[in-house]
């Protein structure tokens, strides 16, 4: 006779455990002190198992029911339910070991092999601890589009929209690789495509015109910081590169017999290399610094340890002591101030100047088909834009000849 809920319900303990009988092998085992346990006896190749399925009233007798059907159903495929839920069990134990924070800590150790950049590591780190103290600890599967949009939201409620959009990025580079890696199905993060708001751009504030990019180049010549601050100061607007690529400079990476600086690929925001033809200038400024690759692997070390490079605060902070303000000037404003100004010379193909920038074209097929990155221009066009700044800068005498010492403020 099947059981009822009144007879669950009036069960009382006795002196031994006894057993309530409901149908295809369900029962409730109660015990001495009254507790009430949900049980169904199987046999399984020739042998007597028992399921456990909860505790009343835990687990109600509807419940319990369903859950026999549901074994019995494994049965009827010819398995075991017992072996089906330790299964299941160990697969729920590896789904919630492999948390976002887990995951996310693999991926980041695989693009730091990969020869991300310093810089580039760090600022994933930041990332990744603003998200792990939101989701790190949830099992990677089991995370929703509308989890990442909550923790998103927080960020966007403080206006930081260009951060909440990156944010999103690096969930969704995470989510990929789980899935590549079998610990998730599907990147949620592609979701919120379209969901955040969008980041109006923002344009470093750069000198453009001639006249004021001079009056910069006599305030560097005549800046009193540091020697290599203004070895540094002094190269940056000869090369227009990144910051960033400036002060990762290693004397590995230049060729001084081709005057050439080679860039390579894991320091460039591009991920390419990134070749700059050096002007004598520019050879001459490089000869005024005073250690080399035995004292420290890059031009410019920091002051505090040789074997890192110079702060990225650092070119900044000299443009401030020198008077130029954050919407004024800044480091990557050099970059600017070249492409304005070359282009409104007219004498050179715009790809050539945009090659020299390390911009990529966003056209594959024009890339591809574009012959030799216009190399013979650039090379030429380096030693004009170098004697150009020269005589912006007024009273300087053009540099003639091979590479050779020369004293700093020449």
């Amino acid at each position: 006779m099947a059981l009822t809920a009144v007879a669950i319900r009036n069960a009382k303990g006795r002196a031994k455990p006894y057993k309530l009988t409901d149908s295809d092998g369900l029962f409730l085992l109660v015990t001495p002190k009254g507790a009430r346990y949900w049980r169904m006896n199987y046999r399984y190749l020739g042998k007597q198992k028992t399921l456990a399925f909860g505790v009343y009233p835990d687990t109600g007798l509807a419940e319990a029911r369903e859950q026999r059907d549901a074994a019995r159903k494994v049965l009827a495929r010819g398995d075991d339910p017992g072996e089906q839920i330790k299964l299941e069990r160990i697969a729920a134990t590896i789904a919630a070991s492999n948390s976002f924070k887990a995951v996310a800590d693999e991926w980041l150790l695989k693009v730091e092999r990969e020869g991300r950049s310093a810089a580039t590591m760090k600022k994933l780190h930041w990332l990744l601890d603003f998200i792990n103290a939101s989701i790190g600890k949830r099992p990677i599967a089991a995370i929703s589009a509308q989890e990442l949009l909550v923790m998103l939201r927080k960020m966007e409620g403080k206006g930081k929209y260009e951060t909440a959009k990156r944010l999103r990025s690096t969930c969704s580079q995470v989510l990929r690789y789980a899935i590549a890696t079998a610990r998730a199905e599907r990147d949620v993060a592609a979701d919120l495509r379209g969901a955040l708001i969008a980041p109006q751009p923002v344009h470093r504030a750069a000198i453009t015109s001639a006249n004021e990019a001079g009056g910069l180049l006599r305030a560097i010549e005549a800046f009193e910081g540091h020697t290599n601050t203004k070895a540094a100061l002094r190269l940056l607007p000869h090369v227009f590169v990144r910051p960033g690529e400036l002060r990762h400079a290693e004397w590995a990476d230049f060729n001084f017999d081709k005057a050439l600086w080679t860039i390579p690929p894991h320091k460039t925001k591009m991920r390419r290399p990134h070749i700059i033809p050096l002007s004598r200038q520019a050879l001459a400024i490089l000869e005024t610094i005073e250690h080399d690759a035995d004292y420290s692997r890059f031009l410019f070390p920091s002051l505090r340890s040789v074997d890192r490079p110079m702060s990225e605060n650092t070119i900044n902070a000299a443009l401030r002591r020198m008077g130029y303000a954050q919407d004024e000037m800044t480091g990557h404003g050099f970059r600017a101030m070249a492409a304005t100004l070359l282009n409104e010379m007219g004498l050179w193909h715009p790809d050539a100047i945009e090659r020299q920038l390390a911009h990529q074209d966003n056209n594959a097929v024009r890339r591809a088909y574009t012959r030799g990155e216009y190399w013979d221009e650039r090379v030429r066009m380096m030693q004009h834009w170098s004697d150009h700044l020269d005589f912006l800068r007024g009273g300087a005498k053009v540099i003639k000849g091979k590479f050779r010492k020369v004293k700093a403020g020449q």
